[in-house]
């Protein structure tokens, strides 16, 4: 599903993502980058992935095209461009400019499109990331790389099913190039990074994801997430689906604002953060958690409960000493009642 327009259809729509700004620089980045057929591109490969192999420029060099109808049309004819470059021209390189490539993820294909793919003269494969973030003397901002990283491991993932399809089958190299500008300036400069260990977490986590027929099938009969239906009956087909909230979804999932609403409606503690949810055991919801500080409900052994009867406890004393205290009238007092609240 389209989960941005289902939740501007849930009337709680979606307010992350790149702005405009930095999405044009890094397409004029990218641009620069890939300008004439990729010979920067390509230099670049050559000197940090494959020394080894004839220069760009002394080899000849193939762009091929990749247009066609649809994801599937395109993930396609990707294919037929990687067949034909690791049987083509030997000692040739090939640049594959916005491929598609698609990935099984849970029973359903999920389409994929890196910045670029080399075809290496030895026919091996690597997959290449243009980023806008810059490299200041060699190195760069480490969770803007780690990012980047598990973004081109799902990548190599999807090159080996491709490859696995092919006899001999090619080597999807596991260091891929990842290129910025260098410094403050808009020279493209470049890092090979090993992406093995984020493939394997990838690799792990797919293979234990619960089927999309499994959750279909658990679904009450005619739910729909279609937009354009009425929003009653949107909102409660997005309701028989379990949902988690948490504050962190905030920054990666389209449907936050509409989970965070129902969250607080529920009063469910997980929308304080899983730390706090963590902390307070079997306490899910936040009428239950006042209930156990109050000592209504809730068993005395248990640590969760013990430890809020005595915060409770406390900021009772902490209160009480605050407004006893001699002086303490009007601004005093308030503002260190306020204080300890």
């Amino acid at each position: 599903m389209d989960k941005g327009s289902l939740a501007s259809a849930l009337g709680s729509p979606a307010a992350f993502g790149q702005s405009q700004f930095a999405l044009t620089r890094g397409n004029a980045f990218e641009a620069k980058v890939k300008a004439d057929g990729g010979a920067e591109l390509l230099r670049l490969a050559h000197e940090k992935l494959d020394r080894g192999a004839v220069p760009p420029a002394e080899a000849p060099v193939h762009v091929p095209d990749l247009s066609a109808a649809g994801p599937e049309g395109r993930t396609a004819r990707t294919a037929l461009a990687l067949r034909e470059a690791a049987t083509g021209t030997p000692g040739a390189w090939t640049l594959l400019d916005h491929p598609m490539l698609a990935l099984d993820v849970a029973g359903s294909p999920a389409f994929l499109e890196p910045d670029a793919v080399v075809v290496h003269p030895d026919g091996s494969w690597t997959v290449v990331e243009i980023k806008s973030f810059p490299l200041l003397d060699g190195s760069a901002d480490a969770a803007k790389v780690g990012a980047a990283a598990r973004q081109a491991a799902v990548y190599v993932l999807a090159l080996e099913q491709v490859a696995a399809r092919l006899a001999p089958a090619p080597r999807v190299r596991h260091r891929v190039l990842l290129v910025c500008p260098k410094d403050f300036s808009n020279l493209p400069t470049a890092s090979a990074v090993d992406v093995r260990k984020q493939r394997a977490v990838t690799d792990r986590q797919l293979a234990r994801l619960t089927r999309i027929e499994e959750i279909t099938d658990a679904l009450p009969e005619g739910v729909c997430f279609s937009p354009g239906l009425p929003a009653e009956e949107l909102t409660a087909s997005v309701d028989a689906v379990p949902a988690a909230y948490a504050p962190e979804c905030l920054s990666t999932c389209e449907l936050a604002f509409h989970c965070r609403a129902r969250s607080r409606e529920a009063g469910a503690v997980t929308s304080l953060g899983r730390p706090v949810r963590a902390e307070l055991g079997g306490l899910s919801t936040v009428e239950e958690v006042l209930a156990a500080a109050r000592g209504e409900t809730g068993d005395p052994d248990d640590p969760a409960v013990a430890a809020l009867r005595r915060a409770a406890r406390l900021r009772a004393e902490a209160l009480a000493t605050a407004g006893a205290r001699p002086g303490a009238a009007a601004g005093a007092g308030d503002g260190e009642v306020s204080a300890c609240r």
